[in-house]
C-alpha cells in the first residue's frame, strides 16, 4: 500500500517508520523545512529508543521518504493519515484543531482517485464529520472516505506498542476504507492483534475514554498513597493487593508526583470540554484533572517537608526532568511545579535528566544543569528523584551520602527500600510508605 502520513513528529513518524517496516511504501510530510532536512540526514526531532535505527533501515531499503511537498506526496496514496498536533487552545481548553482542518484542506486539493483520509491526530468527537465536510467543499468530486484510527502508544515504547498493540480501533463504516485499513493492518494479522471496527464517533471516543481512564487510576492511587501515609501503611502493598484482582489489574498503580505528558493533560482536558458542550458532565474526570494539578505543587511542598520547612538558600538536587523515563518529553511534567515550588520556597535546584534538558531549558529558569546524577548531587543539601530513569535505580547510595551535604533522599517514585537508605545514614521520604 501507499500511504502519506502527514505530520512528522511523534506519532507521524513512529507510526510512518512502522508502516513502512511492515512493507508499506512511506512519505512521510512535514511543512518544517528544517525538521525534513534532519530526517533525511538520519537526525530524529525526537528521541524514541530504537526510531533512528527503524528509520535509517527502512530509508535505506527505499519504503520510507520524507517531503515538503504535500500534494505531491498525496497523489496515487492509498491512505493518507493526519497525524499533526491538537494541543490545548489557548484559553477555553479545546483541542486545537485548525492544523487538523488545514492538512484537510491542503488534502482535498490533491486526492487523485479514491482515497482514504485517516484521523491518526487525537481529535474530540465529530472531528471525522468536519474533515469529511472540509474536503468534500473543497472538492466536491472527489472520491474518499474519512476514518478514524487513533494512536495508542507510550512514549518511551512506542514501536513495540506499533508493531504489538494491544487493539487497533478503526472507526468507518465504508466499505472501500475498511478494505484498506484492513490492508495496512494486515503485517498485525500473524501476532493476532485484535482489529476493532466501530463507528467513526465511537472510536474517537475510545481515544478520550481510554486515556481518562487511565489517569484516572494514577490519581487513584496516588490519593490512596496520601492516606497511606496518615494510616501507617505501604501503598506499594496495596497496590499489589488490588492489582491482582483482574478486573482491576496492576498497571498504572504506580503511586508518584502525578502524570504529565502529551496526553493525558490535553485530552483529559479535551474530553470534558466535549461533555460540557454536549451537556452530560463527567465528574470524575473532573476531579481527575483537579487533584493531579495540585498533587504536583504538593510533591514540591512535600520536599519542603523532609527538608524540616525551610528550604530558603538550600540547593536541592533533581533526578529526573521529563514527564517519564526513555523520553524527552517535558509537556506537563510534574518536575516544572516540583521545582517552580522549591524555587518561590527560596531553594536553588540543580538537575539531571539522560535526555530532557535541552527541553526542560525551555520551560525551567535558573536551574543548574549537570551532566551526571552525581554531579547534580554533589554538595546539595537534599536530593529528590522525580523521574524513574533506570540509571537511577541502582544508584551508589554510599557515594551519594558522600557528597551531600545535606542527609535527605526523597524519592517520588520508591524506587528504594527504606531499610537501605537509612542503613548509611540518609533520611528517607517516600510517597505513600
Amino acid at each position: 500500500m501507499r500511504i502519506t502520513m502527514v505530520g512528522s513528529g511523534y506519532v507521524g513518524l513512529v507510526s510512518g517508520a512502522c508502516f513502512a517496516d511492515f512493507g508499506h511504501d512511506v512519505i512521510c510530510v512535514d511543512k518544517d523545512a528544517a525538521k525534513i532536512d534532519a530526517l533525511l540526514a538520519g537526525r530524529m526531532p525526537i528521541y524514541e529508543p530504537g526510531l533512528d535505527a527503524l528509520v535509517a533501515s527502512n530509508v535505506a531499503a527505499g519504503r520510507l521518504a520524507f517531503s515538503t511537498d504535500l500534494a505531491a506526496s498525496v497523489r496515487g496514496a492509498d491512505a493518507v493519515f493526519i497525524a499533526v498536533g491538537t494541543p490545548s487552545r489557548r484559553g477555553d481548553g479545546h483541542a486545537d484543531l485548525s492544523y487538523v482542518h488545514a492538512a484537510a484542506e491542503e488534502i482535498a486539493g490533491a486526492i487523485d482517485g479514491f482515497t482514504v483520509i485517516v484521523d491518526k491526530s487525537t481529535v474530540p468527537v465529530g472531528t471525522g464529520d468536519e474533515v469529511e465536510r472540509i474536503i468534500r467543499d473543497a472538492n466536491p468530486a472527489a472520491e474518499f472516505a474519512v476514518v478514524s484510527n487513533p494512536e495508542f502508544l507510550r512514549e518511551g515504547a512506542a514501536i513495540d506498542d506499533f508493531k504489538r498493540p494491544d487493539r487497533v480501533v478503526i472507526g468507518s463504516d465504508d466499505p472501500r476504507a475498511l478494505e484498506v485499513m484492513r490492508a495496512i493492518y494486515r503485517p498485525l494479522a500473524i501476532g493476532r492483534s485484535p482489529i476493532i471496527e466501530m463507528s467513526r464517533r465511537a472510536a474517537e471516543l475510545t481515544k478520550y475514554a481510554g486515556n481518562a481512564f487511565l489517569a484516572t487510576k494514577i490519581t487513584f492511587i496516588n490519593e490512596i498513597a496520601d492516606l497511606c501515609e496518615k494510616v501507617g501503611a505501604d501503598v506499594q502493598d496495596v497496590a499489589r493487593g488490588i492489582g491482582l484482582d483482574n478486573r482491576i489489574g496492576a498497571k498504572f498503580l504506580h503511586a508518584g508526583p502525578g502524570y504529565g505528558g502529551s496526553c493525558f493533560p490535553k485530552d483529559t482536558l479535551a474530553l470534558l470540554k466535549t461533555a460540557q458542550d454536549c451537556e452530560a458532565p463527567q465528574r470524575i474526570v473532573e476531579a481527575v484533572v483537579a487533584v493531579n494539578d495540585q498533587r504536583k505543587r504538593a510533591m514540591g511542598r512535600k520536599i519542603i517537608t523532609a527538608m524540616g520547612g525551610d528550604v530558603r538558600d538550600k540547593t536541592i538536587a533533581i533526578l529526573g526532568l521529563t514527564f517519564k523515563p526513555n523520553t524527552d518529553d517535558m509537556r506537563d511534567s510534574p518536575a516544572i511545579s516540583i521545582i517552580q515550588t522549591l524555587q518561590d520556597a527560596g531553594a536553588s535546584v540543580r538537575a539531571y535528566d539522560p535526555e530532557g534538558i535541552e527541553q526542560a531549558k525551555k520551560v525551567l529558569d535558573d536551574v543548574t544543569y549537570c551532566e551526571g546524577a552525581y554531579q547534580a548531587v554533589d554538595g546539595a543539601d537534599a536530593v529528590a528523584i522525580v523521574t524513574e530513569w533506570n540509571q537511577f535505580r541502582a544508584l551508589d547510595l554510599k557515594r551519594i551520602k558522600a557528597l551531600l551535604k545535606g542527609d535527605v533522599l526523597v524519592d517520588l517514585r520508591n524506587i528504594y527500600a527504606r531499610a537501605d537508605v537509612e542503613a548509611i545514614g540518609l533520611r528517607y521520604t517516600a510517597v505513600g510508605r
